[in-house]
C-alpha cells in the first residue's frame, strides 16, 4: 500500500529529501543549545568576564537562528512536498476513474468516490507531512535529548527509564482506543456526502413534497452520528495532556531533588547549569514522545482513508483495447449472437439471455418493454459499456472487443437515461460530441434535434450559460440538446436511451422525421415508452425480462406479441398516441 501511495510524489523527491536534511539539522542544533546554556549558567556561577558572556551568548543567537531558519526551510519544502503529493494522488485516483467501465464504477458510490478524494485525500497528505517532517525530528530529538541528558546528567537521566515506559504504554492505549472511532467516521462521511448530494440533486421534489424538513431531521442525524464518533475519538485523546502533563512534573520533581541533593553534598559533578540542562531536555524528551504518539494516532486514522484510496487506484478496468485494436469502423450494422450477460460474475441469473438479432446499416430500430426488461443494459452493449459474459456483439461486422475503444465509441452516439448537460454555455457543451466543430455544424446538428427552436429565443442564443445541472433548461430541452450532442460525433449508429419521454409528440415526430431524411445511412436505435416513438421503425423489438419475446414490424407485431398488443391498446385508449 505505502508503495502505491509513493509513486505519487515522483517530481517532489527534491522537496523531501531538503525536508528531511534541514529536519536533521534542526534537531541537532537544537540538542546542542541546552548544553551550551548549562556551561554558561556554571560559568557565570564561578564569575567571568563580559566578553565570554557576550561570546557565548552570540554563539547561541546564532545557533538558535540556525535553527529557526533550517525549522523554516523545512517547513517551505515540506508544505511543497505535501501539497503536490495530494495533487498527484487526485490526479492518479482521478485518470483511473475515467478508465473505469461501467462495471468497475458500479462498485464505487458516485459519493463515496468524492470522499475518496477530498476527506481521504486531505488525511492522507496531513500523514505524510507528519511523517517527513515530524516523524524523522520526533525520534531524532528524542535520541539526541536523551543521549545529551545521560552525557550532562548522569544519574539525573534516570527518571527517563521510569517516565518513557510509562508515557509510551499510556499514549498507545489512549490510540488502541481512539482508533476504531476513527475508522467508523469515514465509512459514515460516504453516508453524509450521499444525503447531500441526493438533497441538492433532488431540491425540486423535496419542495415538491415539502419535505425539507425531513431533509433536515436525515442529515442532522448523520451529521450527529460523525459528530458521536468524533467526540469520543476525541475524549480519549485528549487524555494525552493530562498524562504528559504528570510526566513532565514527575521529570521536574525527580531532577530538582536529586539535583540539589547532589549539589548540596558537594559530592557531585552537577551543578545549576547541569539541572537547568536537564529540565529542558526532559522538557524535549517527553514532547517528542507526545509528538510520536500523535503521529501514531494520525497514520493509524489515516490508514483507513490510504487503503480507501489504494482501492481506487488498484481497481483495474475490466474493458481494455486488444493487442491489436481495429481502429475503423465500416458501417453500422449490429449483431448479437447468443448473447448472454450479468453484471457480477458470482450473480446467479442473466439479466439478458439468448440474444441473436441482425441490424443491417441505416436501419431504424425500436425497442420496448417493462421496467427491468434490461432495455438500456442491451444497447450499452454495443459501445462495449458492458462486456458480455457468453456470445458475441458485432458492429460493421467486427467483434466490439476487437477495436479500440475510442474508435467504437466514437462511431456510436448515444444518448442515455439520465440527461446530464455541464456547466458552461450551450455550444460548450455541444462540443462534447465534437470539440472541432464548426458553427454551422452545431447549428445543423440542433435543428436536426429541435433545439434550435428554444436555443433562439435565449438572448445569448448558443452563448447562453447553462446553470450546474443544467438548472435554467426544461427537461424536454436538456433531451434534445443531449441528442444535438450526439450527432455532432456524426455517428455511424445512434442509440436514443428514452431520450424523447420529456418532448411533446409533434417534436418527438418531427425528430424522428430529421433522422429519417438526414442520416439515412446511420443506424438508429430507439428505446421508447410510447408506441408512437417506434411503430414507424423498420423492426420493433419487444424484451421481457432480459429476452427477446417479439421481433418484427408494427403491423406484425400487433397481430404476434400479446405484450405489444396490449401496450398499444392501453396507450390508444389512455390517449398516448394523440397527446
Amino acid at each position: 500500500m505505502l508503495k502505491k501511495l509513493a509513486r505519487s510524489i515522483r517530481e517532489y523527491k527534491l522537496p523531501v529529501l531538503l525536508t528531511l536534511f534541514f529536519i536533521a539539522a534542526e534537531a541537532a542544533i537544537e540538542s546542542l543549545i541546552p548544553s551550551i546554556t548549562a556551561k554558561l549558567v556554571n560559568n557565570i556561577k564561578d564569575g567571568v568576564s563580559v566578553a565570554y558572556i557576550l561570546k557565548t551568548g552570540g554563539i547561541l543567537v546564532l545557533l538558535a537562528i540556525l535553527s529557526l531558519s533550517c525549522g523554516g526551510i523545512a517547513g517551505y519544502t515540506c508544505a511543497k512536498a505535501s501539497a503536490g503529493f495530494s495533487k498527484n494522488l487526485r490526479k492518479d485516483m482521478f485518470r483511473n476513474i475515467q478508465r473505469y467501465s461501467f462495471g468497475n464504477i458500479d462498485k464505487f458510490s458516485s459519493s463515496s468516490l468524492v470522499t475518496r478524494m477530498t476527506t481521504d485525500v486531505n488525511n492522507v497528505q496531513m500523514a505524510f507531512m507528519m511523517i517527513i517532517r515530524i516523524a524523522l525530528r520526533a525520534p531524532l530529538m528524542l535520541i539526541f535529548s536523551i543521549f545529551m541528558a545521560f552525557y550532562i546528567g548522569g544519574k539525573l537521566a534516570l527518571g527517563f527509564v521510569f517516565i518513557i515506559p510509562v508515557l509510551a504504554g499510556g499514549l498507545l492505549l489512549i490510540a488502541k482506543f481512539a482508533m476504531p472511532a476513527f475508522r467508523r467516521v469515514f465509512k459514515k462521511y460516504d453516508r453524509l456526502n450521499e444525503s447531500v448530494e441526493e438533497n441538492v440533486r433532488g431540491m425540486r421534489v423535496v419542495k415538491g413534497f415539502s419535505r425539507e424538513d425531513y431533509e433536515k431531521q436525515k442529515f442532522a442525524a448523520a451529521s450527529d452520528d460523525i459528530r458521536a464518533d468524533f467526540t469520543k475519538a476525541e475524549k480519549i485523546v485528549s487524555l494525552n495532556g493530562p498524562l504528559m502533563q504528570i510526566c513532565i512534573y514527575f521529570n521536574m520533581v525527580f531532577v530538582l531533588t536529586l539535583g540539589s541533593y547532589a549539589i548540596l553534598g558537594g559530592k557531585s559533578s552537577i551543578d545549576v547549569g547541569e539541572i537547568s540542562a536537564m529540565l529542558t531536555y526532559g522538557f524535549q524528551v517527553l514532547m517528542q514522545l507526545m509528538m510520536i504518539s500523535m503521529i501514531y494516532v494520525m497514520l493509524t486514522m489515516s490508514a483507513e482513508s490510504a487503503k480507501r484510496i489504494v482501492e481506487v487506484l488498484d481497481e483495474q478496468p475490466n474493458i481494455h483495447n486488444p493487442e491489436n485494436p481495429v481502429y475503423e469502423v465500416k458501417d453500422g450494422s449490429v449483431g448479437f449472437s447468443g448473447v448472454n450477460f450479468k453484471y457480477s460474475e458470482h450473480g446467479k441469473k442473466f439479466v439478458i439471455s439468448d440474444i441473436n438479432l441482425k441490424i443491417e446499416s441505416g436501419m431504424t430500430v425500436g425497442i420496448i418493454g417493462g421496467t427491468g426488461s434490461s432495455k438500456s443494459t442491451l444497447v450499452q452493449l454495443i459501445p462495449r459499456l458492458y462486456d458480455v459474459n457468453e456470445g458475441t456483439v458485432t458492429v460493421g461486422g467486427i467483434d466490439v472487443r476487437d477495436y479500440d475503444l475510442n474508435t467504437l465509441r466514437n462511431a456510436v452516439g448515444m444518448v442515455l437515461q439520465k440527461n446530464i448537460i455541464f456547466s458552461g454555455t450551450i455550444k460548450e457543451n455541444l462540443r462534447w460530441g465534437n470539440e472541432n466543430a464548426t458553427d454551422e455544424e452545431i447549428a445543423a446538428a440542433c435543428r436536426l434535434a429541435k433545439a434550435d427552436e428554444f436555443i433562439e429565443t435565449f438572448p445569448e442564443k448558443y452563448d447562453t450559460v447553462i446553470e450546474q445541472g443544467g438548472s435554467n433548461v426544461s427537461g424536454g430541452q436538456k433531451q434534445r440538446l443531449c441528442i444535438a450532442r450526439a450527432l455532432l460525433k456524426k455517428p455511424k449508429i445512434l442509440i436514443l436511451d428514452d431520450s424523447t419521454s420529456a418532448v411533446d409528440t409533434r417534436t418527438d415526430a418531427g425528430i424522428r422525421e430529421g433522422f429519417k431524411n438526414y442520416i439515412p445511412e446511420t443506424t438508429k436505435i430507439i428505446i421508447a415508452q410510447r408506441i408512437s416513438s417506434v411503430m414507424d421503425a423498420d423492426l420493433i423489438l419487444v424484451l421481457d425480462d432480459g429476452k427477446i419475446t417479439g421481433k418484427g414490424t408494427h403491423e406484425e407485431l400487433l397481430k404476434t406479441s400479446a405484450i405489444y398488443k396490449e401496450v398499444y391498446e392501453q396507450q390508444i385508449s389512455g390517449g398516448g398516441l394523440n397527446e
